[in-house]
């Protein structure tokens, strides 16, 4: 097998001329081309089997930072440790999980990789999975949800200048400052969502800019109007005289799980893991910041009981009150004169409901946090095997 090293054209172009927006760039890489197809590639010196020869099912993991170590521990709590004998390496496992291979990635690459074959599942931020997926029908959002890495996509102004009184997209579209001579210049590492965004909006004349590090410094020191960049609780762009604008939000994102179409439906064992991995993490998230909530109450029968607890709004549960008889001797015979009241409630309805309680005779009240809702079936499951058409 003979290779070469070929170094590639810029992958797309926007021409400064072009009646839409103007916007130019340029992205080089240099790919390892073979002359004759193989199943073997080498890399560095190693040989590796291709994705379709392996037995594995892999999941991919951001290596570090915040979201890292949110991941690891939110897989934790659904009992699904990840386990890295080495810290230095990229691959770790989930001994829960059979024939299942944990690789440590920046995000970008998971999703690159996930579209190559070469990982099955990912768990990353919605933006990475739009921005660098770019709407390829063979990755799959299995849960849009995770509840964590919240942030969103947004463009961002000075609040001096030119721009002192622009509040909105459409303010800023309207400037006439932007001609084909001189766009908006955006300072971005959005290079797929930006364009898209800005030619959506009708904003002709733009032109965009990558950086490094901190984007917010870019106006300032002029080498850019506006900055289209992750904000999470805004208080660096506000330190840096930057706003936010009506109309500038890209996206919303969080932490997401994410598949290969391929995979799922080809590589076995991938649907039923996925399967699992579903279950538990809607068991857990349902339960997050739910309680159990258990109190003894006196009545003739379960029937009357339940129709006291019913006529207060935040003691009706998941589906109702469970009720049962609470078994006492007394005088030589066992007779059940209280009931058990065990009612499913929210962390913020918690103090409502134990006075609620208290209000119709509730006594002995016991409370317990949740660690898993198990429903009958999981939507999330049920709307990707509709995904897939199954």
């Amino acid at each position: 097998m003979s290779m070469f090293l070929q170094q590639c054209p810029p992958l797309f172009t926007f021409p400064s001329s072009s009646p839409s927006f103007s916007a130019q760039i340029s992205v080089k890489s240099t790919v390892l081309c073979c002359l004759s197809p193989s199943p073997v590639t080498v890399v560095n010196g190693n040989t590796e089997r291709s994705s379709s020869e392996r037995n594995e099912i892999r999941l991919g993991l951001p290596s570090k930072g915040r979201m890292a170590a949110d991941t690891l521990d939110l897989l934790k709590d659904c009992q699904l440790s990840v386990r890295q004998v080495n810290p230095r390496q990229y691959v770790a496992e989930i001994p829960q999980l059979s024939n299942m291979e944990v690789w440590f990635q920046r995000p970008k690459d998971i999703v690159r990789k996930l579209l190559s074959g070469d990982l099955d599942l990912g768990i990353v931020g919605l933006d990475t999975v739009t921005e660098y997926g770019q709407g390829n029908d063979d990755l799959i959002i299995a849960h849009d949800a995770l509840e964590y890495g919240d942030c969103r996509l947004s463009l961002a102004i000075p609040k001096y200048g030119i721009f002192e009184n622009i509040n909105s997209l459409k303010e800023l579209a309207q400037m006439p400052q932007w001609t084909v001579e001189k766009p908006l210049r955006v300072a971005t590492g959005f290079t797929y969502l930006g364009p898209k965004f800005m030619k959506e909006n009708g904003l002709k004349h733009v032109t965009f800019s990558t950086a490094d590090g901190a984007l917010e410094a870019a106006p300032a020191m002029g080498i850019a109007d506006a900055i289209l960049d992750l904000v999470s609780s805004g208080t660096t762009l506000r330190e840096n005289n930057l706003k936010e604008i009506e109309g500038g939000v890209v996206l919303e994102s969080q932490a997401v799980l994410v598949a290969s179409r391929k995979s799922l439906i080809q590589r076995k064992g991938v649907l039923d893991t996925t399967h699992e991995i579903l279950e538990r993490l809607e068991a857990h998230l349902r339960a997050v910041d739910q309680f159990t909530v258990t109190a003894n109450m006196r009545g003739s029968s379960a029937e009357e009981v339940a129709e006291r607890v019913l006529t207060q709004p935040s003691l009706s549960g998941l589906q109702g009150p469970t009720v049962s008889p609470v078994f006492c001797k007394r005088d030589g015979r066992v007779a059940a004169d209280y009931y058990a009241i065990v009612i499913c409630v929210p962390k913020k309805a918690l103090y409502k409901s134990v006075q609620q309680l208290r209000a119709i005779g509730g006594s002995g009240v016991l409370i317990s946090p949740l660690t898993y809702i198990f429903d009958e079936e999981t939507p999330r499951w049920r709307e990707l095997l509709s995904e897939l058409g199954l």
